[in-house]
């Protein structure tokens, strides 16, 4: 990305937790683990919904667990198997958890299912990078609209049929696009491994040297194998690493997905809208994005987050200059799941939060602009924004990105 005059430039974003696919554990008691560190804390699910839902209609899940003394997981979520065993895990897994005595909640992201009965679970990646699986339980999804989403965990927990204190509910992710007219032309949902037809996951020409680009106050060098993709989600993590830069400071492996240089090798143009649907970073030094980059330019930030201002995206047309500082309390904040999208068109590009505009620039990209579309996780040097305080791993999340024409 371009670096800006002002003190709230964002940067590109990439880094990657590494994911791999859960298989499903239905033991009904207590999950015991040894992690890394030589510790075995007893991990025990004590509350999971729902164990009912309607088909078709938008559904979370709320996780309640606590372990026997204090670890850090690398990943927490909830996962999903049909009859066939096929991964329908609900968006939105957690990264660097804390779960203590104490206990954790969480809520995930929202999907629908076809009616039928499915297994779910939480689960949890140690240090180690082990995954390991929590007691399984039925959820009914009924194609009555009387058959609601709640109920009482079943399966292990304390059964008391009470519905449990979490965190709200993201938002549910719009479907469609809000601009009308235009059908889904391009997209990846992250159901699987990452798609290399789709992405280049090693290179960008954004960046100066390829894989880094310590002149836009960026600490990234692109690794591969920090995005990892599974249960639904991509996820980025960095961390430091024995590279050095050009300026003589310490690099940190992160992670960038872009379709510059894969076999599609897709572009996005005038009259597109894109959209992905992300989980904010809240670690010092986290600067996440959606832009856009092409012969050296053509670049269109959907948004960049630092999460040094909690409630603010910063959405910016580079190709003609403008720019809008967007805030929300309630939408945009550390640890929140929220859909960002964009219309590319001729004489304004219009930005969306939740499939509503907020910014419309009236500058727009021209009537025959093209662009490669990035994702990643950048990690600010510290001259606009905080640096790293320290030297834990930093995550960031995607569930989709879709393009519609």
């Amino acid at each position: 990305m371009i670096p800006s005059a002002t003190p709230a430039r964002l940067g590109i974003l990439a880094g990657a937790l590494g994911l791999i696919a859960v298989p499903m554990v239905g033991q009904a008691n207590a999950l015991t683990s040894t992690l890394a560190s030589g510790g075995a804390p007893t991990v025990t699910q004590d509350r999971l919904t729902p164990t009912t839902a309607t088909a078709g209609a938008a559904t979370s899940a709320a996780l309640t667990l606590h372990a026997g003394s204090c670890f850090t997981a690398k990943t927490v979520g909830v996962g999903v198997r049909d009859a066939a065993g096929n991964n329908l895990d609900f968006p939105g897994n957690r990264a660097n958890q804390r779960i203590c005595p104490s206990g954790l909640s969480l809520t995930t992201g929202a999907r629908t299912f076809a009616s039928g009965t499915y297994s779910v679970f939480g689960f949890y990646q140690d240090q180690a990078g082990a995954w390991h699986n929590l007691p399984a339980q039925s959820l009914t999804v009924s194609a009555n609209a009387g058959a609601g989403g709640g109920g009482s965990a079943g399966g292990s927990g304390s059964g008391t049929g009470t519905s449990p204190v979490t965190p709200p509910a993201a938002p549910s992710a719009p479907t469609g696009s809000p601009v009308p007219g235009k059908a889904l032309t391009w997209s990846d949902e992250f159901n699987g491994p990452l798609d290399s037809t789709k992405w280049n996951d090693s290179t960008t020409t954004s960046y100066k040297y390829g894989s880094h680009n310590p002149d836009d106050n960026k600490l990234d060098w692109i690794t591969p194998s920090d995005v990892a993709v599974a249960n639904g989600t991509a996820t980025f993590t960095a961390q430091p690493s024995s590279h050095t830069l050009e300026n003589g400071k310490q690099a940190w492996t992160t992670g960038l997905l872009t379709t510059e240089g894969s076999q599609q090798g897709f572009k996005v143009k005038t009259g597109d809208y894109a959209e992905a649907r992300v989980q904010l970073p809240s670690a010092p030094g986290a600067w996440p994005a959606l832009w856009t980059w092409a012969n050296g330019g053509s670049e269109i930030d959907s948004f960049e987050y630092h999460p040094d201002n909690p409630n603010l995206l910063e959405l910016t047309n580079h190709v003609n200059s403008a720019q809008k500082y967007y805030t929300d309390a309630n939408a945009v904040k550390p640890g929140q799941w929220v859909t960002i999208g964009t219309y590319y068109g001729a004489t304004s590009v219009d930005y969306y939060v939740n499939g509503v505009k907020v910014f419309s620039d009236n500058t727009g990209v021209g009537a025959n602009w093209s662009a490669y579309l990035i994702l990643n996780l950048s990690i600010s040097a510290g001259q606009y924004h905080p640096a790293p305080s320290g030297s834990a791993p930093i995550s960031f999340a995607a569930d989709y990105v879709r393009v519609y024409r």
